[in-house]
């Protein structure tokens, strides 16, 4: 009895609840609408919370970005900002990157990520994955446009040259002005994203700036204290060769006559050293081409040649486990070979390099005979598969400007966003504990 007395009380007060949502308009426009719990009990009232929001889904990544004085950025690609250090840069006043620029080019996605942010129409731009916000307080993350690459680049020839004094110049201002920052203080920099793709770059103060999330080509000179995968981003280089918007052959197969093909320098350091060795077990092959050679305008041209023209192209370790030649092989739709033992890759949680690229163990590259002879037990089918892929997927390493969708600057903001979670977890968790680390 006592039961059914209950029941009978909820279905009552349920009836009331719903006669009354009606009659108020509570159940929202429409015929029936939706019930507006939070407006129609009190206990549902959220409280107001003026801290920034979570990084929201679908839509754009809020990034602050410092404004920092042009010799920390463009500063250092013409002249004509020579005592104008303090005028603010827009879209109109940002210098064009030259093309065949070297390292300069290869690394350059500092001068992307901070052309996006100048980008005047990323507002209205639906494709854009971070949008520059002029409130600290309302940014997810703060992005440093300080062009660590250029700057190791173009002070000093080499790392014992006077005029690397510049660069550790410029690395102890810029960690002065961020430890100045109530922002960069808020969270010890966890939430600030600082490009550092050469693998020298920042070299002399970047342990200072370790917990940031940083933008890098690989993982080959960092300490695991240092760059992770947990926090940071592997940002592709910039291709040297032009892409290959004209590669619609009914037959690319029968059309790309060379087995394997590499060009490039044979003598590296590190886990590079594994060129040399494999320049000698490759000769003797008539459909594979392994040449010594550097990225001049003429060599670039070679290599173009040679890249359109081969079925697979060689990717092995350089000084660090990546190098720009995997980006040129990708852009020329030329299926990457790739033998790297340590090698990290861009954007992996969205793409499946193993549709597109082939990969072999450095111990087994080194085998004679190997490699080749797994190569050409590839089907065509299974060759074209690989190539029609690489098609479809080659705009993802396109630096570009305006940037386009899915373009690499703006699948790299994709990568920062991914970060953000942790990074928030890391930040709100060492708010409250008491005994760090105690796990």
């Amino acid at each position: 009895m006592i039961g059914k007395a209950v029941t009978s009380l909820v279905i009552f007060l349920v009836t009331i609840f719903i006669t009354y949502s009606i009659t108020t308009g509570g159940l929202g426009s429409g015929r029936f609408g939706t019930v507006d719990l939070k407006s129609q009990l009190s206990f549902f009232s959220i409280p107001k919370n003026d801290t920034p929001l979570p990084c929201r889904s679908r839509s754009p990544l809020r990034v602050f970005m410092y404004d920092l004085p042009k010799r920390f950025n463009v500063g250092m690609m013409s002249s004509k900002f020579a005592g104008d250090d303090n005028s603010p840069l827009n879209a109109n006043s940002l210098p064009t990157l030259p093309h065949y620029a070297g390292l300069h080019q290869q690394h350059s996605v500092e001068y992307w990520m901070m052309a996006s942010l100048l980008y005047e129409n990323a507002t209205v731009d639906e494709s854009s994955e971070a949008l520059r916000v002029s409130n600290p307080d309302a940014a997810d993350v703060f992005f440093v446009p300080f062009f660590s690459s250029m700057s190791f680049n173009t002070h000093g020839k080499n790392m014992t040259d006077p005029d690397t004094e510049f660069d550790r110049q410029l690395q102890v201002d810029i960690l002065k002005f961020l430890r100045e920052s109530t922002y960069w203080q808020r969270t010890s920099g966890r939430d600030h994203v600082i490009p550092m793709h050469h693998p020298n770059a920042f070299r002399f103060l970047r342990d200072e700036v370790n917990a940031s999330i940083l933008i890098i080509a690989d993982f080959g000179r960092y300490s695991k204290s240092m760059a992770n995968l947990h926090k940071d981003v592997v940002a592709p280089y910039m291709h040297v060769v032009k892409s290959f918007m004209d590669d619609d052959s009914s037959n690319p197969y029968k059309l790309r006559t060379t087995l394997l093909f590499f060009r490039g320098r044979t003598v590296r350091k590190a886990e590079g050293k594994v060129r040399a060795k494999l320049e000698k077990i490759l000769k003797g092959y008539s459909d594979v081409h392994f040449e010594a050679g550097y990225a001049t305008g003429e060599g670039i041209n070679a290599s173009t040649q040679g890249m359109r023209t081969s079925r697979f192209c060689l990717h092995p370790a350089g000084d660090t486990p990546s190098s720009n030649r995997l980006f040129d092989a990708i852009v020329s739709h030329c299926v990457p070979v790739i033998v790297s033992d340590h090698i990290e890759l861009p954007f992996e949680s969205e793409l499946d390099y193993s549709k597109f690229s082939v990969f072999f163990s450095v111990k087994e590259a080194l085998v004679p005979g190997y490699m080749v002879e797994e190569l050409r037990k590839i089907p065509e089918e299974r060759w074209v598969e690989m190539w029609g892929r690489l098609k479809e997927i080659a705009h993802h390493y396109e630096y570009e400007y305006p940037p386009k969708k899915d373009d690499a600057v703006n699948m790299v903001w994709k990568e920062v966003r991914s970060k953000v979670p942790a990074e928030r977890l890391a930040v709100n968790r060492n708010r409250r504990l008491k005994v760090h680390d105690w796990w």
